[in-house]
């Protein structure tokens, strides 16, 4: 398997390149030159699953047996048998359960590989790196955990302050190990994710520290999350019927995941985008324009995030492989606060995705709706994506939401919409007691690299 850039400048690579590379030299992000099939046999556990769904884009710079091993390490974290348990809603709509490893949030199901497959390569080559990161509030704390541990990685992620959940920050801030840290950024994700990226586009820089990425621009991760889409069609028996899936997505890196295992050949309807009050990508599926707005904080704030990096493989998709032209189309999305899609683009666009929003009012009404019928408490997340599911379900369809992060995460969204208190599971029950260590930085640079480079070992 080899790896090519969305903008079309940057040599093909193998999969151990993309991995510690993160972001291609040419600002692009990486896809595999061809799609491959999903394997024959889908039975199996939820590891066993991953392994052979996963295999095609490791190969054959890992070997398969040892790649087995670290999956199987990876989700012998997760609190459930089944890692991502499937929940009936209500007839015909399903909850994919993503939030049973260490930090109650999907990140976890790739980053706990991820992290060790880092360490893997890393001993491999005898290198070390150092991992840049911008998180609305689960990358972080998942990427942490997984490396906290290593002797071969540093980890700086930088977080919008005061734009995350209390128990978001504290689990990136209460670790206690001196090769992660946390930093509060004065201003929004966006801006995080731009300060990333211009760490990756200072050469010089990039080059001295080693950098490295562990957000969705890391192929890795959206492979890993390619096998829970795969995981929930097998469990429901409609691997020859095509099945629905209602994603909350910010950023896209998730949906994204899904549209790889339809093209890997899984059977799916169609992907519906929940976005909460920050509705770029709805608003992109109701008008083929991309207009980026202001974000606004909300009840859901993993998704507060108006440029949406994962969004680039599929414009990529769109125009037809075309990389100077996605280039283009992105650069001038940057520059100008919009870009658009041609007629024929965006045709082919919503065959595949439709788009729907909720305000806080709605998604504190879904999270009430669905504790008082059902007695299940989700998240504000899991909520948006809840919600708009019933607005766009046709009435022929399965779908399943999925449901991202624990309740516990967002505490004060969940005891103002249902009036109760959700508890931290026990690994976490003294999070509240622990000790912050945390630095605050300006959006600004220079100031962050300086803080980079201080930090780093070696």
């Amino acid at each position: 398997m080899r790896y090519i850039s969305s903008r079309g400048r940057a040599p093909a690579i193998d999969f151990s390149d993309v991995l510690l590379g993160g972001l291609a030299p040419d600002g692009g992000l990486y896809l595999p030159e061809s799609w491959p099939d999903l394997p024959g046999d889908l039975s199996g556990s939820y590891a066993e699953l991953a392994s052979a769904v996963m295999a095609p884009f490791v190969a054959p710079v890992i070997d398969q047996d040892e790649f087995s091993v670290m999956v199987d390490e990876s989700y012998a974290t997760f609190s459930h048998a089944d890692v991502c348990p499937l929940v009936e809603l209500e007839s015909g709509h399903y909850l994919l359960e993503l939030f049973h490893g260490p930090t109650l949030a999907f990140k976890d199901i790739a980053l706990q590989l991820v992290g060790r497959l880092f360490d893997h390569e890393l001993r491999r080559r005898d290198e070390r790196v150092t991992i840049v990161g911008a998180t609305s509030g689960d990358t972080g704390s998942a990427a942490m955990e997984a490396v906290r541990d290593s002797d071969r990685v540093d980890m700086v992620i930088l977080f919008p302050r005061g734009r995350t959940s209390e128990v978001q920050r504290r689990q990136m801030t209460t670790l206690g190990s001196p090769t992660v840290h946390a930093v509060a950024i004065d201003g929004t994700f966006d801006d995080c994710q731009d300060l990333v990226k211009a760490m990756f586009a200072d050469e010089e820089f990039r080059a001295r520290c080693h950098l490295s990425a562990v957000n969705s621009i890391n192929w890795a991760r959206v492979m890993a999350q390619v096998v829970y889409y795969v995981w929930a069609v097998r469990q429901l028996d409609r691997l020859k019927v095509p099945t629905t899936f209602c994603v909350p997505t910010g950023n896209f890196g998730n949906v994204f995941a899904g549209h790889v295992a339809r093209r890997m050949g899984l059977r799916v309807e169609r992907f519906i985008v929940a976005s909460n009050t920050n509705d770029i990508l709805t608003r992109l599926l109701e008008t083929a324009d991309m207009v980026a707005e202001e974000v606004v904080p909300t009840l859901s704030p993993s998704m507060d995030i108006q440029i949406s990096s994962n969004l680039e493989r599929l414009l990529f998709e769109l125009l037809d492989g075309n990389g100077p032209a996605t280039a283009e189309l992105i650069g001038r999305f940057r520059e100008r606060g919009r870009a658009g899609l041609t007629p024929a683009q965006h045709e082919r666009l919503v065959a595949e995705f439709g788009g729907e929003r909720l305000t806080d009012a709605e998604t504190l009404e879904v999270m009430a709706e669905v504790h008082a019928s059902t007695g299940l408490v989700i998240d504000p997340h899991t909520a948006v994506g809840v919600g708009a599911a019933r607005r766009r379900r046709r009435f022929d369809e399965t779908v399943v939401t999925l449901s991202t992060a624990h309740p516990a995460k967002f505490p004060a969204a969940v005891e103002q919409a249902i009036g109760v208190h959700p508890e931290l599971p026990v690994h976490l029950a003294d999070l509240f007691d622990r000790d912050e260590v945390v630095t605050s930085l300006p959006n600004d640079l220079a100031t962050v690299e300086d803080f980079v480079d201080s930090v780093r070992r070696g």
